[in-house]
């Protein structure tokens, strides 16, 4: 997880972000016990309800589970789940916007991919 937090969104959804930021990095495996709420509060100096609050989001989507008296760990399947949920908004969010202008200024696939791999070879050459 990054050390610091910002001003730019919410502090329990900057938590939550760091966690599946490093389940998709594989920083936090399957099973793995995911720091808790006062171990988050102390590191970054926040409400431990604030902490809560960010984890408790990661419960109710089923990418972290309680074990009571225990702790919090990462859910089968969690990295999977993630990664489908990040290529279906690098989709919306990039490859949509991108394909509905190239469509208005009247470009084709095959340019599209030579713009790409063009991009693509001259950032391999340096």
């Amino acid at each position: 997880m990054k050390s610091t937090l910002d001003e730019s969104q919410p502090i329990f959804h900057q938590i939550a972000m760091m966690i599946m930021d490093d389940i998709v990095e594989g920083r936090l495996r399957a099973e793995e016990q995911v720091p808790s709420t006062n171990e988050l509060s102390r590191f970054y100096n926040i409400n431990p309800a604030t902490a809560r609050k960010g984890l408790q989001s990661l419960v109710d989507k089923g990418i972290i589970y309680k074990q009571r008296g225990v702790g919090m760990f990462v859910a089968k399947g969690a990295r999977d789940m993630l990664l489908m949920e990040r290529k279906e908004h690098f989709y919306e969010e990039y490859i949509r916007p991108l394909l509905e202008e190239a469509r208005r200024i009247h470009m084709n696939e095959d340019m599209i991919i030579d713009l790409i791999k063009g991009k693509q070879d001259k950032e391999d050459e340096s």
